[in-house]
């Protein structure tokens, strides 16, 4: 007897995954969020966060390392990108690969190998703790930046590049009224894949001797002084910062947003 499965049927272990590991884990940090140590509903951890001096500046900070790290991953990717997917260079899958191949090597294994070259360069690393973030946190998330650029600027029409040459535009016109506006999905999607991480890897700054916080390392600070309520009212904010800034890219559109060159 042939017994064939349904496509509800098939749906089963993803949604026993979804619910066991997704929605169960938010249910219990939504519900400490909201609680006081009693157990009863309370926004006092809502407002403890606000309040506080210590949390604000932590978020701040978060925002300044993940908005300069993004700006300095944008720079340098998107020339790289450019020149990648758009000349005549030949072997382009091997300089690519050149930038994909530190991702496969383990994570803690690049920023020590990072740490050392930092070292030899500036002697102690503690002077520049600022600066050293950004370097590490521009190694370690560059190649999120350029594929999504790369893909966007290979798919980019010639003709529309031609047609923008015979009506007269020099090769700078052509870049910022054609090719740029053309890119603005890659650019969206290595954004949001940079920024997002940023305000949480809590590990280079503490590889790289930053004694500062960032949100990763507050909320973990939080729950190994087993302040439960307060590490997962961090969680919900940062959970909500999270989705305004998807929200705001259209990351949850099925459909990337038409971009139109202006010719």
């Amino acid at each position: 007897m042939r017994y064939s499965f349904s496509r509800k049927q098939l749906c089963i272990p993803y949604a026993a995954f979804l619910v066991c590991f997704v929605i169960a884990p938010l249910i219990v940090i939504f519900y400490y969020a909201f609680t006081n140590g009693e157990g009863r509903f309370s926004i006092q951890n809502l407002i403890n966060f606000f309040t506080s001096s210590n949390t604000v500046g932590t978020l701040f900070y978060s925002i300044l390392i993940s908005v300069t790290t993004t700006v300095v991953c944008l720079l340098v990717a998107y020339p790289v990108a450019y020149i990648l997917a758009r000349s005549n260079i030949k072997r382009k899958a091997i300089l690519l690969a050149i930038f994909v191949v530190p991702m496969w090597i383990n994570f803690t294994l690049r920023i020590l190998a990072l740490k050392e070259v930092l070292s030899v360069i500036e002697g102690n690393l503690a002077y520049h703790p600022f600066l050293n973030t950004i370097i590490g946190m521009t190694y370690d998330y560059l190649p999120f930046m350029i594929l999504p650029l790369y893909t966007t600027l290979m798919k980019l029409d010639n003709q529309l590049l031609e047609a923008a040459y015979d009506l007269g535009a020099n090769k700078m016109e052509v870049f910022t009224r054609v090719t740029l506006p053309l890119s603005l999905p890659g650019i969206v999607s290595g954004v949001t894949m940079v920024f997002l991480p940023a305000m949480t890897n809590y590990v280079i700054l503490d590889m790289l001797y930053n004694n500062t916080f960032i949100m990763g390392s507050l909320i973990g600070s939080y729950f190994n002084a087993y302040d439960w309520h307060g590490g997962s009212m961090i969680s919900i904010v940062l959970l909500f910062i999270v989705f305004i800034i998807t929200w705001a890219t259209k990351g949850f559109t099925e459909k990337e947003p038409e971009k139109e060159a202006i010719l």
